[in-house]
């Protein structure tokens, strides 16, 4: 079966600080095209979009000018991409505008857990008015957030009604969490709102690295899928984030195996459909 991966990450530490890598982590190497190539190569990915890498913010730009011309060359997968910026700052406009004639370029990211942003950050009057802006310019906006802070993403996806958005990895769940209620009734709230799409990406990453099984994780799977409805999720590898825990190959074939009861039709929609047709690739 054909694939979209809609959560595609690459970095070249060569020419990006990312800021938030530890220090002789997994993570703290370089990824590259062929890196994601090998990694994918039992698999017929036929698309990928770029997924921004939180780079240091001075270098946002240049990530930005470097994935369109990525997504301007051949021999690999990655056709668009999610850019990094932070809606409410003064120079967020300033900084997309020049970004728009780009037809690559899909939507914008701020990772919202962590790195000193506050709960409530994103329903700012300058967060949300940006926000609203992006859905003016015809862009996406992918929320990444904490999990028991749902109600925040539903409440900005509410007072942004014509923005489209992206809700990154279910909503952030944790697959050991033995208690999910908080973070069910959360993403009951998002999925309310019909500008929201969810990403069935990187729960994996919260697996116990050396006993996890697909059925760990198909609660989480399941409930996302049956809460957006088969129109409104998409496949999301979130390589090289996901090999803390599993080969993106682990997690590809954990995911087939929690969705091999689901129809063709479904599991079309959510490998490849759904993405072709809410970034117009």
């Amino acid at each position: 079966m054909d694939i979209i991966d809609t959560h595609q990450h690459l970095w070249d530490l060569d020419r990006f600080e990312l800021p938030w890598i530890e220090p002789g982590s997994v993570l703290d190497r370089s990824y590259l095209t062929a890196d994601y190539l090998e990694a994918v190569a039992e698999f017929r990915v036929v698309k990928a979009v770029y997924m921004e890498v939180d780079v240091a913010p001075s270098l946002r730009r240049v990530e930005a000018e470097h994935v369109i011309e990525l997504c301007r060359s051949a021999d690999h997968p990655t056709v668009a991409a999610v850019i990094g910026g932070h809606p409410g700052v003064a120079d967020f406009r300033d900084y997309v505008a020049p970004l728009l004639p780009n037809d690559c370029i899909k939507g914008v990211r701020q990772v919202l857990q962590g790195h000193g942003t506050p709960p409530g950050h994103c329903l700012d009057s300058a967060f949300v008015n940006d926000v609203r802006w992006l859905g003016e310019q015809g862009l996406c906006f992918d929320i990444c957030i904490r999990c028991n802070e749902l109600a925040d993403a539903a409440e900005l996806a509410k007072r942004c009604p014509d923005t489209r958005f992206v809700l990154d990895h279910c909503g952030n769940a944790d697959v050991q969490d033995g208690d999910r209620s908080t973070w069910q009734r959360g993403i009951d709230a998002v999925a309310r709102q019909e500008n929201v799409v969810s990403k069935v990406s990187g729960i994996v990453v919260s697996a116990d690295r050396e006993t996890w099984t697909p059925e760990d994780l198909a609660p989480v799977v399941n409930h996302t899928l049956d809460a957006f409805g088969p129109h409104r999720v998409m496949f999301g590898g979130d390589w090289p984030v996901c090999t803390q825990t599993a080969p993106l190959s682990e997690w590809i074939t954990a995911l087939m195996k929690i969705v091999a009861s689901r129809s063709s039709e479904e599991k079309r929609l959510l490998l490849h459909e759904n993405a072709l047709l809410f970034y117009d690739l």
